[in-house]
């Protein structure tokens, strides 16, 4: 049985994937609110005179994945995971060239309410040492560190991570709950 918008959504992607600019201009409506909510999650702690603003993140994220060469979006789960890896790469990119200090600064503090709180990470994660403890999880188990990727930053549930990495839900669920657990104790000796 169809389930009418994700279905149409998955026919778009694919047709703008396949490089039809009439499917590439029909898609930012259809995905624009989900990546601004995503976005705006990241911000919603922070001071307002931070210069990345959440319709910025949103942007420059769709312009990188319109215009990606090898763009391969199976389905909605698999966009919103692109989308995550872009707007992850895009905050640590702008945190970085503002020359914060590694723990200090307002703009490392990154609000991430939607999967933080959930993942028992805290509501405010400093972002650089978040990427540093996820590149040294990576090198460990880098499923694990995907799965991170798509629930902290990608706002996916664990059946669309694990329909994402073709992984089984139980695989997935397992898989979030150690890399939690590390990252938990990870990011709590980086603040001490």
């Amino acid at each position: 049985m169809a389930d009418g918008p994700r279905d149409e959504l998955t026919r778009i992607l694919q047709d703008a994937r396949d490089g039809n600019e009439a499917a590439a201009s029909r898609l930012l409506p259809l995905v624009y609110d989900e990546l601004r909510q995503l976005a705006g999650s990241y911000f919603r702690n922070q001071n307002s005179d931070h210069t990345l603003q959440p319709t910025a993140l949103v942007h420059e994220a769709y312009v990188r994945l319109i215009n990606a060469e090898n763009a391969d979006w199976s389905d909605r789960a698999h966009f919103f995971a692109v989308a995550a890896t872009a707007m992850r790469q895009i905050l640590i990119d702008h945190a970085r060239r503002k020359g914060a200090d590694k723990r200090g600064g307002n703009w490392n503090q990154v609000s991430m309410d939607h999967a933080s709180n959930h993942a028992g990470l805290g509501g405010n994660l400093d972002l650089l040492a978040l990427d540093e403890a996820m590149q040294r999880l990576s090198d460990k188990n880098p499923r694990k560190a995907q799965v991170v990727e798509l629930r902290v930053f990608g706002g996916l549930t664990c059946d669309e991570t694990a329909a994402v990495l073709g992984i089984t839900s139980k695989a997935a669920e397992a898989d979030w709950y150690g890399a939690r657990a590390w990252l938990r104790r990870e990011l709590s000796d980086d603040r001490n």
